[in-house]
């Protein structure tokens, strides 16, 4: 399979030009090295190889100083304490493009660290690829969605391949393969590897069947509420365990949280965040579901819809020309919108709709939150099962899924 350009590449090589050190961070086996070795830097250095890992732990500065650059350095999570030796570097000379790393966990993991290397680093996070990358479209759905859908009205759009690509989910080295047996073989070797390497490295995990527990449940929950104290109960793990066990799923970008959109206008909104997993072919692997016939016939696929729409707009937000924050939107009173998208001062509401139809009060709830604050309110969009784009109203518009792709 020919390499699938990663939309983020454009903006790698500008931070290059204006940071001394740059880190791709995402979860095992999303594109990461080989992202960063089309970057044309030459020196390519792995920490996964024992010899390069014990040479760097015993003289980090000796390490650092010998290796020609500039470099890209994989894995740095091995070896966490090297950035600070790359800082100290990085200060007595800067010189912007020189170090190019990749790391399976989040600087956030390693919070010391972190801030000791603000204003020399960047820090680009990068997800499975999505439905564009995928298709090969040179597009961003945020950037297309927050502009004018007038001009997409009556437009159609095939969504008879999009169950298969969401059973898939975006891993790179799933597109190289077409043997269900194969496929499903590759999502367990993935899990065993991330839960013997990364979660290893990353927590001293004293209860391996435990931490694979919480992993599976909270899996699970994707697109509900997060509920700490029912995962606990289930696990049976206490809260200091248990916030060291799940700490380690979010730094690995297995999980994420979604926050409640708040306005001090906005009363008796739900304060919990809810729980998405971060690729839908892993959450379909976990769920047992391999086929569009099992996927129609799962009562998850609600909850798999909803997440992939949810791993569309992060992965959308890495690239996208303007800055965005994702929220979602519930009330005591049980009014509910799946997705809030807040660019600057207006705001779009995201609805979805596993449903061939959709008609007027399938936006009740949008409809409710343009009245709560009307001068930042942009537009209501349903995504759903249908084939054409349909405006609604003059700023509610409903969308087919497939036009995320």
């Amino acid at each position: 399979m020919k390499y699938i350009d990663r939309a983020i590449t454009k903006d790698l090589e500008d931070y290059l030009k204006y940071f001394p050190v740059l880190l791709i961070s995402g979860a095992r086996q999303v594109g990461k090295s080989t992202l960063a070795l089309h970057l044309n830097i030459e020196n390519y250095i792995t920490l996964d190889d024992i010899n390069i890992y014990e040479m760097a732990k015993n003289d980090p500065k000796g390490f650092i100083e010998s290796i020609d650059k500039p470099v890209v350095i994989d894995e740095i999570q091995r070896l966490p304490d090297l950035l600070i030796t790359i800082k100290e570097f990085v200060d007595k000379k800067r010189v912007n493009g020189e170090f190019v790393l990749t790391g399976s966990a989040s600087l956030q993991g390693f919070k010391d660290i972190s801030d000791s290397l603000a204003g020399r680093i960047g820090i680009v996070e990068l997800y499975p690829l999505s439905l564009k990358e995928k298709n090969r479209k040179d597009e961003n759905i945020i950037d297309l969605i927050s502009g004018d859908l007038n001009r997409y009205i009556l437009k159609k759009y095939d969504n008879s391949k999009l169950i298969e690509e969401i059973i898939n989910g975006g891993y790179p080295e799933i597109l190289k393969i077409d043997n269900l047996k194969v496929k499903y073989l590759w999502f367990s070797s993935y899990i065993r590897t991330y839960i013997e390497s990364d979660a290893r490295e990353l927590a001293n995990i004293r209860n391996i069947d435990k931490f694979m527990s919480l992993y599976r449940l909270t899996m699970l929950r994707s697109a509900n509420i997060f509920n700490k104290n029912e995962l606990q109960k289930e696990t049976g793990l206490d809260n200091k365990t248990f916030d060291s066990y799940f700490n380690v799923l979010e730094h690995t970008y297995q999980v994420q949280k979604l926050k409640p959109f708040f306005k001090n206008e906005l009363k008796r909104v739900i304060k919990s965040p809810k729980i998405y997993a971060t690729d839908t072919g892993i959450l379909s692997y976990l769920l047992q579901i391999t086929t569009p016939d099992e996927f129609e016939a799962s009562h998850f696929k609600g909850s798999i819809v909803e997440t992939f729409v949810y791993n569309e707009l992060i992965k959308a937000q890495t690239y996208a020309s303007t800055n965005s924050q994702l929220y979602y939107y519930r009330t005591s009173d049980k009014k509910e919108i799946d997705f809030i998208l807040e660019l600057s001062s207006k705001v779009i509401a995201i609805e979805i709709k596993n449903s061939k139809t959709v008609s007027k009060s399938d936006f009740k709830h949008i409809y409710h939150l343009s009245k709560e604050i009307p001068n930042e309110f942009d537009k209501g969009i349903v995504l759903y099962n249908g084939d054409q784009v349909l405006k609604v109203d003059h700023n509610m518009y409903a969308i087919p899924l497939a036009f995320l792709a």
